[in-house]
């Protein structure tokens, strides 16, 4: 004789026989997934009516509400199959593609207009002898400052104007740190072209940034003159601005070379006649440079009486800047594609 849990169970199989047959959507078969399996479906219900069944019975009651579960969600995943097939068949007559229209256009992408100055910038210092090498942007103390004649109370070591990890260790403020570590490891004749990204404590304007790129050249040698370093830096900004330029040198002040100087270039957009571009003075300020100090050449652990050498460096975005007259540095790091597309 049938007992009431077996009864259940028939009732719920030719129930759930019915339900299934009138499905013909996704959300209908899931409220009968909910209706059957869910939490608070039938199958549940039949496994806690368990407890009401006797010894004897629970053993073959559970093996028939499993074999019944089973059953079920077999019948639903193969529903569902057929559900997912007939959707396909609908999207295939209905998606009708005409193969003979173009394709969708693509967008490649391209270098950063920096990525594409620092490229050029190599190419023409590689062309001109110098090696590509690159320092550690953390940088320790030493590098960045002491071993280029930084004096201890230089107000460039202060923590208002550099970024320090900790006492010893901060992040480069200049690529010039690569000196040290060449002298170190070379030996001369060395000529080296050194750019990166650098890190100063500034105030965000137009014409300064918290993080900017250079590069930083210098070549150290027996018999390197000033003379050296004037052609060089001539024909430099010959190859970058590819024109003649006329060129022009002030005295300037760096810990790490004797004499110190600014370079300016007369302007290329006015001819030196006086433009916004040169704020009406007929010259662009380029970069700065000079001779080794010896005490730099010493600090390598080179002689002075016997090797000389020049320096210098310059940013990235200034050279950019100048080039295509652009009166913001901002402008490359805010990704404004508007702006950065024109240099594709």
């Amino acid at each position: 004789m049938e007992s009431s849990n077996e009864k259940d169970l028939e009732k719920i199989k030719a129930q759930f026989d019915s339900d299934i047959v009138g499905v013909t959507t996704k959300e209908f078969l899931r409220e009968i997934e909910i209706k059957y399996l869910g939490k608070k479906g039938h199958i549940v219900a039949l496994m806690q009516d368990l407890r009401h069944a006797s010894p004897e019975q629970k053993p073959l009651l559970g093996k028939k509400i499993n074999l019944l579960k089973q059953e079920i969600s077999a019948s639903i995943d193969n529903t569902k199959g057929i559900l997912s097939k007939r959707e396909m068949n609908d999207r295939l007559q209905n998606d009708k593609v005409d193969v003979t229209l173009p394709g969708n256009k693509t967008f490649l992408g391209r270098k950063h207009p920096i990525s594409q100055m620092v490229d050029e910038v190599l190419d023409i210092l590689v062309s001109m002898g110098f090696s590509v090498q690159y320092s550690p942007e953390v940088e320790s103390e030493y590098y960045n400052y002491g071993g280029l004649n930084y004096p201890e109370d230089h107000p460039a070591r202060d923590m208002q104007d550099t970024f320090y990890i900790d006492k010893e260790t901060l992040l480069r403020s200049h690529t010039t740190s690569i000196q040290q570590r060449m002298m170190e490891s070379h030996k001369p004749p060395i000529r080296v072209a050194s750019p990166g990204k650098c890190y100063r404590n500034e105030t965000i304007t137009a014409r300064s940034h918290v993080f900017f790129y250079q590069v930083d050249a210098f070549y150290i040698d027996k018999g390197v003159t000033f003379a050296d370093l004037l052609a060089t830096k001539k024909a430099f900004y010959e190859k970058i601005f590819n024109q003649k330029i006329e060129m022009r040198v002030r005295p300037s002040y760096f810990p790490f070379v004797e004499p110190g100087m600014e370079i300016d270039i007369k302007c290329t957009n006015c001819a030196g006649k006086g433009c916004a571009l040169c704020k009406t003075t007929g010259w662009l300020e380029v970069c700065g440079a000079g001779m080794m100090h010896p005490e730099v050449i010493k600090a390598g652990g080179l002689d002075p009486d016997v090797y000389s050498g020049y320096a210098w460096g310059g940013g990235i975005e200034r050279l950019f800047m100048l080039r295509h007259r652009i009166s913001d540095i901002r402008l490359f790091t805010e990704n404004n594609m508007n702006f950065l597309e024109q240099f594709g």
